[in-house]
């Protein structure tokens, strides 16, 4: 067993104090910057600045409204709440996951009904912007392909629609597989978003587990079945982008180089679903060098896997950077170039937080405690001082200070210089993917590729972002999952939502 293979394991102390200071500090810093949002983006709209969206930071309306949809919301939050999230410290891998799965795919379809079949699920992806209008013009799969590129731009006689001009044409060709196996339509397109979106329950933990963070996977399942962000996995293609990614990282964490393959395949064809999805690269090279052991087969089979993707759409007649070069161009030829990025920017962070839940600055805040704690553990190990001391950060980081001390311990036993990669991997996935997924968000916000719409095109990222709920102390973590799921039915309930 490699050093400190122990750190990710026990990422969420049952001793360390539910109530923190700095947790509510952080979540006031939250609650600011949102009224922020919602007040700027109010006098914005007033004076009729062209933010495109109603509800600012959101891309929605304001529509206060119940609908039947509600109370089976209230009931799978109860159960998850309740029974639920005891039953997740307990219970088998193979029963949690399934029912981790049921619950999200409930929870999921209970917020859309909030808004009616119809318009919750029915009607959410056949206006004229969505992938849907673009469907039975597709009679040869080969000729879309070769021709893609030149219906990217806007103000053509036949152009792309919005959606299928801003992302590569994986994103229709999973539409169009539908359509050909019968499954054709509103209603099934967008059941397929739920259940693919829902897979995240799955999938993350898997990767947690398959990395050596059993506990850690058993304490945020919870978090991504109650995800605010189920909002939006519930109708729109984000839903399915979201799935796809999530399996595709677990597919790599899992040992054997043929799930890496696979995983490699599936993160080349989610390159083809979005082009941000290049952002996906720094989560992926974080779970490669957290497995425990593989870790160059599996770099060189998931790179063939993404090899093998972006060559087949190539050779069958679309070239991805061409196609990226259009998508900036007709990006400005709408509303990207009426959207003050001086507003986007930061209220952009406003809406992930209410898609990925306001648990999301507190859960990183301990992350980052647990991370410097045992960043200066290993570094005091490799000094190979007598020590057997873990440094202390305070009540918040009494978790990473047992572990830290854990693995000092085992490091000092050695007394070996610890390389920067090595100490890098030590920190555990509860740190590292967390931080991966952060920076894919910060570098999306700063390109200026991302004003507006965020809370759904965001959220491969904010599912990975909640891994860092490992890191809350047991006795606040139902408050915490209560105000995760009042947030969705916030959301829900005031604003109807645009996909």
């Amino acid at each position: 067993m490699r050093p400190g293979a122990t750190l990710p394991r026990s990422p969420a102390p049952d001793r360390a104090p539910a109530r923190d200071r700095g947790d509510v500090v952080v979540l006031a810093v939250e609650a600011a910057l949102l009224a922020a949002a919602v007040a700027v983006g109010a006098v914005l709209n007033h004076r009729g600045v062209g933010l495109h969206a109603d509800a600012a930071p959101l891309y929605a309306t304001w529509r206060p409204h119940l609908g039947w949809g509600t109370p089976a919301a209230l009931l799978v939050a109860g159960v998850v709440l309740g029974p639920g999230l005891r039953w997740a410290r307990t219970a088998r891998w193979g029963p949690l996951l399934g029912a981790g799965y049921l619950a999200a795919v409930a929870w999921t379809l209970a917020l859309a009904l909030v808004d009616g079949w119809s318009a919750g699920l029915t009607r959410r992806l056949t206006p004229q912007a969505e992938y849907l209008h673009e469907v039975p013009g597709v009679t040869d799969v080969r000729r879309m392909l070769a021709g893609f590129t030149d219906r990217i731009l806007d103000f053509q006689p036949d152009s792309w629609s919005t959606h299928t001009a801003g992302h590569p044409p994986g994103a229709l060709l999973f539409f169009v597989g539908l359509d050909r196996v019968g499954l054709g339509g509103g209603t099934a397109a967008a059941l397929a978003c739920v259940l693919v979106g829902a897979s995240i329950v799955v999938s993350v933990p898997l990767a947690l587990r398959a990395l050596g963070a059993g506990e850690a996977a058993r304490a945020v399942l919870p978090f991504l079945v109650l995800l605010p962000g189920a909002v939006w996995v519930g109708a729109s293609a984000d839903g399915v982008f979201t799935g796809v990614v999530a399996a595709g990282l677990a597919l790599l964490a899992v040992r054997g180089p043929a799930t890496a393959l696979a995983g490699g395949l599936l993160l080349g064809f989610a390159l083809h679903l979005s082009y941000g999805f290049v952002l996906v690269g720094p989560l992926a090279l974080a779970v490669l060098a957290l497995r425990p052991s593989g870790r160059r087969g599996a770099l060189l089979a998931g790179s063939a896997g993404v090899s093998a993707v972006v060559l087949g759409f190539t050779l069958a007649g679309f070239q991805w950077w061409q196609g990226y070069d259009r998508v900036v161009e007709r990006y400005y030829q709408g509303w990207a170039a009426d959207r003050p990025y001086g507003y986007w920017v930061w209220a952009n962070l406003a809406a992930l937080l209410l898609s990925a839940g306001p648990v999301v600055g507190p859960a990183l805040r301990r992350t980052l405690l647990a991370a410097r704690v045992s960043w200066r553990g290993t570094a005091r190990a490799g000094a190979a001082e007598p020590s057997g001391s873990a440094p202390t950060a305070g009540a918040p980081g009494r978790v990473a200070d047992r572990v830290a001390g854990r693995l000092v311990g085992g490091l000092l036993a050695h007394r070996r210089p610890v390389a920067p990669a090595s100490r890098m991997r030590l920190l555990g996935p509860t740190v590292l993917l967390p931080a991966a997924a952060a920076l894919a968000v910060i570098g999306a916000d700063l390109s200026g590729m991302s004003k507006a719409e965020v809370e759904r095109i965001w959220l491969p990222f904010a599912v990975w972002l909640l891994v860092a709920a490992a890191y809350l102390p047991a006795p606040a973590r139902r408050w915490w999952l209560a105000g995760q799921a009042l947030t969705a039915l916030t959301v829900n309930h005031l604003l109807f939502t645009v996909s």
